[in-house]
Order: structure tokens, then sequence, then C-alpha cells
């Protein structure tokens, strides 16, 4: 059977919502019930991995999956800015949050640059490209936005370009030899999707 990975962005967290910078929040109350609606919508799964965050393991457990920490899935980590959010980072650093945007190869908050984080990520898929059947893994918008970056080859400012939702789904398909994004969308409920 061909390889292929569904990567999952975990439920909203009121972190999230307010723009802040990582931190190991829990699910918020929409978030999990958001999930919990979604139980059973994946289909069978051979593999399925997450994040240690704990809104990874969270959104894991609402979807009714029993998922295997991998550290690789790990958020990025933004040093000195986790737990800030983004407007205070914007008025405490501006230029060093702008060069960070426009040079992601840098890493001013003191954590891991987007290369840093692409690396781990690329070796992640890579292992996964000697598994057969489907993997599933709950993860966050930057794993998900650098698994993109890799698969397509597209360069580093690209990962700024690519919105990564809420429990939305992300297909990657390989023949053996490269990966394939074949879709980014919604986690839809099995009733919506037999409706379609």
């Amino acid at each position: 059977m061909t390889p292929r990975i569904t990567l999952i962005c975990h439920a909203t967290t009121r972190a999230l919502r307010s723009a802040t910078f990582g931190g190991d929040d829990p699910l918020d109350e929409a978030g999990r019930d958001q999930a919990q609606r979604l139980a059973g919508s994946l289909g069978s799964a051979d593999a399925c991995w997450c994040s240690p965050a704990l809104r990874a393991r969270e959104t894991a457990a609402a979807l009714g999956l029993s998922a295997t920490v991998d550290e690789r899935l790990r958020d990025c980590d933004y040093g000195r800015w986790t737990g800030l959010k983004f407007q205070q980072v914007l008025l405490r650093e501006p230029r060093k949050l702008v060069r960070w945007i426009r040079k992601p190869d840098s890493a001013p908050h003191g954590g891991e640059s987007i290369p840093e984080l692409l690396q781990r990520v690329v070796a992640w898929v890579t292992e996964r490209s000697r598994d057969r059947g489907h993997t599933v893994a709950i993860t966050h918008s930057a794993v998900i936005r650098a698994a993109i970056l890799h698969v397509l080859q597209a360069d580093l400012p690209s990962f700024w370009r690519i919105d990564i939702l809420p429990l939305s789904r992300t297909e990657l398909r390989t023949n053996g030899r490269r990966w394939v994004l074949r879709a980014i969308a919604p986690l839809a409920a099995q009733d919506e999707r037999e409706s379609e």
C-alpha cells in the first residue's frame, strides 16, 4: 500500500485565538467540542503520531485516536517570545519581528529558525516514506507549513504564505521517490462527507 500522511492541525485554544506564540495550553471548549464532533471522520489509520504539546494530545483524544508522541512534531521553538501575544512582540521588538519574517533563516527570538524547523520535519516525513499505509499526525500549523514547503520544494519566504486552520487536514502521498501535496481541507464530519 502506498504511503500517505494526513496532517491534522490541533483544535483551537485561548492562546491561539489571541495570536500567542507557542506555549502548552489546553484546548478551549469550542475546540474540544468541534474535535469530538469530528471523531471517526478520518477512516482507518495504520499509525497515529502527535506532538508532545497538550493541545495536540487533547485533539488526538477528542478525535478518538490513540497517538504516539514524536518530539519532531512539536511546535516551533519561539524562544523568549513563547507565551507572548503577537502584538506584545510587535511593541517590544518590532525590528526583530520584521527581520524574522523577512529572513526566516534567522532566529531573533533566541529559539528555532525556520530552516531548523524544516530540518526536523523533513526527517520525520522522510521516515514515513518507509511506512506502508495511512499515517495520521496531529501537530501544529508551523510543522504542517514546513512539510508543505518540503513537498513543494518551495523557498523559505513561502512559509509565511501558507495558512493552516485549526482542525484542517493536509494530505501528502508518495510513490516512493517523491512526495506530493494532495489536498488541504477542513476536517469534515463523516455525515457531511457522505452527503456530498
